[in-house]
C-alpha cells in the first residue's frame, strides 16, 4: 500500500487566442548558432588541411 498519493491536476483552461510568437528572438538565436557552425567548419577544414598523421607510441 503506497505511503502517499498524487493529486491529478487539470491543465489550465485556454481563454482566447494565443498571443503572437515573436520571430525576432528566434532569428537572433539562429544567427548565433550559425556563427558557431561556421567557426566549427572552418576549424575542421584547417585540421583536415594540416598534415597530421597518426603515429602510435612505442611500447
Amino acid at each position: 500500500m503506497p505511503a502517499f498519493t498524487f493529486e491529478k491536476i487539470a491543465p489550465p483552461v485556454r481563454r482566447g487566442p494565443l498571443p503572437p510568437i515573436e520571430t525576432k528572438q528566434r532569428g537572433v538565436i539562429v544567427q548565433v548558432l550559425g556563427r558557431f557552425v561556421e567557426a566549427r567548419i572552418q576549424r575542421a577544414e584547417r585540421i583536415d588541411s594540416a598534415d597530421h598523421t597518426y603515429k602510435p607510441l612505442p611500447k
